[in-house]
């Protein structure tokens, strides 16, 4: 997990910088989104997954292709956080920031802690860049960055000119700058240099002018951070060697980790893995990453619609795949009619939804957990299903594998809810062992299954079986097993078309009964138990992607000599685990932290009448550990 690091200039001379030790770093990377800040923060996140920190990231960045250049909408951002030590969230405000413009540096500058260093590319300092963005003087020479350690560096002129010997036009050279940058950024923060080199060459290997070019800015970064005057200390940041069981890592995303989790599924099923899907932001790079793997057995479908794409997965969930359909809150109104038709055929089928800003359009590229009462409630009629939600980027992985689990297993249609923060954000994950993934194999239906009153054996689809309430799976073809499907209500068993009120009623109740059945492990309780201060009073109470920021505000408290706050955390939303009426009980004051407007409190309140105490944004941006704190704190203080 962990490699050298080297100088691509040679041995670093010794004794001529200063080095400090840190535990830990905030950085982050902000420019136009055409300066390849994504790509520049994605390099410096590999080289740090390399040397084995622990690491957390959060890109940012516009829904538009090429959003205005110089202006605040039009900044994009890429934020990483590494230690040598276990976190849980990118970090709340940055240590270092590198602003590649006027309007990155208005944008972000308000995040930053008074001391943080400030990197800036003075060469887009122009009067009419600054005017653009509402800076009435320059903010490098008015003194309003004096609280700050400044840098201001020509990164343009930089560039263009250790780029001079290589047939490129000033513009083009100029769009290296990020690689200076990124080298200039892993010399001051000892990052390995051998696989962002690697990556360049392979990047740009129709174009091996523009890859040496890209080296070569890269170089020119390092070599300046380490003879320039105006950079005097370096820092370290030792790897996270404790922090992690032993096994093989790599940094992974949610997406990519959702994406392994659906072939590894896949494979422990021994089904071919079907995905119909509508390319839409933040879900689509599933559908990318999945196309790559036809080796697997796996077929993905880019249908011209939402419809399409999941008529087409729950075709192939009726012909005996596992079917897929990937998606985010938009899509999934698009889709509610073909889910309670899985519903109502008891087939199969994973809807995977990574959320986003709403309502309609809304934030393409921003985070949200907004869509849980949809996905609870969100088709006409009783039509339930399970609902799985990943914690982290990693977890993404084992999410998939768990919701593939309870589809296969009580032939149901499945929900995962990942969002745009575990989507896009990433984390070291250890590659699980094939023994170690759970057997998902399925019997199909192979003949008939149930006798009538003259003796005739026949096949019956709706025939269930007393333990899950699960339905045969008959695949289309097998001689014996032909049978009816649609929309209109079916007859208990024989699956005939059905009017009957009585039968309705029933199979109403036995769909309901099915998923309320579905076997989920008790949700697991982090309480200090009685200390000093007595036993705990107050439980945090979270689910998806707020498990960082409420983790480590939780270890905040904690640390303060505040012991009486204990933490849960939901994967399964529906059914709830059968233990969490009895957890909820036990606590004066249930806090719930939500990036919506307080969906699972009024679910929880429902269900349990128990007074949860909702605390909720929807800021597109995900909650701040210090945030959370300074509420939690104020509960335990005041209730």
């Amino acid at each position: 997990m962990t490699s050298q690091v080297s100088s691509p200039a040679g041995e670093r001379p010794s004794g001529e910088k200063e080095v400090r030790r840190l535990d830990r770093v905030i950085i982050r990377f902000a420019g136009d989104s055409g300066d390849g800040m994504q790509l520049t923060g994605d390099r410096f996140t590999s080289e740090t997954a390399s040397f084995g920190n622990d690491l957390s990231t959060l890109p940012n960045f516009p829904a538009e292709i090429r959003a205005p250049a110089g202006t605040l909408p039009g900044v994009s951002s890429f934020q990483l956080h590494f230690a040598d030590h276990d976190i849980l969230t990118p970090g709340d405000a940055p240590n270092v920031l590198v602003a590649m413009n006027p309007a990155a540096l208005k944008a972000n500058v308000g995040d930053l802690p008074r001391g943080a260093e400030l990197i800036i590319n003075t060469d887009e300092f122009t009067k009419r860049a600054m005017a653009k963005v509402g800076y009435d003087a320059d903010p490098l020479a008015d003194g309003s960055l004096d609280g700050y350690s400044v840098h201001p560096v020509p990164l343009t002129t930089l560039t263009v000119e250790a780029l001079k010997s290589y047939d490129l036009s000033r513009k083009d050279a100029g769009r290296s700058k990020n690689m200076f940058a990124l080298g200039l950024l892993s010399w001051m923060y000892h990052r390995p240099t051998e696989s962002t080199e690697q990556f360049l060459r392979t990047k740009f290997a129709k174009k091996p002018t523009l890859a040496e070019a890209n080296v070569a800015a890269f170089r020119a970064g390092w070599n300046f951070g380490e003879t320039t005057e105006d950079f005097a200390v370096s820092y370290e940041v030792a790897p996270a060697t404790s922090a992690f069981p032993p096994g093989t890592y790599r940094n992974i995303s949610g997406n990519l980790a959702l994406s392994y989790g659906l072939i590894a599924a896949s494979q422990q099923a021994d089904l071919p893995l079907f995905l119909g899907s509508y390319p839409i932001t933040p879900a689509s790079d599933v559908l990318h990453e999945l196309s790559k793997h036809k080796n697997f057995g796996i077929r993905t479908f880019q249908a011209e619609d939402e419809v399409a794409g999941i008529g087409a997965a729950l075709g192939a969930a009726f012909g005996g795949a596992l079917g897929v359909t990937t998606t985010s809150g938009p899509g999934v109104a698009l889709k509610s009619e073909a889910i309670g038709l899985a519903v109502s055929l008891e087939l199969p089928l994973l809807v995977i939804d990574v959320q986003r800003g709403g309502p309609s359009t809304g934030l393409p590229t921003k985070t949200e957990q907004a869509d849980l009462l949809q996905a609870m409630y969100g088709r006409n009629g009783e039509a339930p299903v399970p609902i799985v939600a990943p914690s982290t980027p990693a977890d993404c992985f084992t999410a998939a594998l768990d919701a593939a689990r309870i589809a296969l297993t009580y032939r149901t249609p499945v929900f995962l809810l990942s969002d745009g923060y575990l989507a896009n954000g990433s984390e070291p994950w250890r590659i699980p062992e094939v023994h170690e993934l759970p057997d998902l194999r399925v019997q199909f239906a192979q003949g008939p299954n149930h006798t009538l009153d003259d003796g005739t054996e026949v096949f019956w689809p709706y025939k269930r079986d007393p333990q899950t309430l699960a339905r045969p799976w008959a695949v289309p073809g097998t001689p014996g097993l032909e049978h009816r499907i649609g929309g209109i209500e079916k007859q208990d068993g024989s699956g005939n078309i059905s009017y009957d009120p009585a039968n309705h009623e029933f199979m109403v109740r036995t769909r309901q009964a099915k998923v309320d059945g579905v076997a989920v492990p008790d949700v697991e309780v982090d309480d200090p138990g009685s200390g000093d201060d007595g036993p705990a009073k107050v439980l945090v109470l979270g689910w998806g992607s707020t498990y960082g920021p409420i983790t480590a505000a939780v270890r905040r408290i904690r640390r303060e000599g505040q012991h009486r706050i204990a933490q849960a955390h939901l994967r399964y939303v529906n059914p709830f685990p059968a233990n969490l009426g009895e957890v909820l009980a036990r606590y004066d004051k249930v806090v719930v932290p939500e990036m919506n407007l307080g969906q699972l409190a009024s679910l929880l309140r429902a269900k349990y009448l128990v007074d949860a105490q909702s605390y909720t944004q929807v800021r597109g941006l995900p909650f701040k550990a210090e945030q959370l704190a300074d509420v939690l704190k104020e509960t335990l203080t005041h209730g």
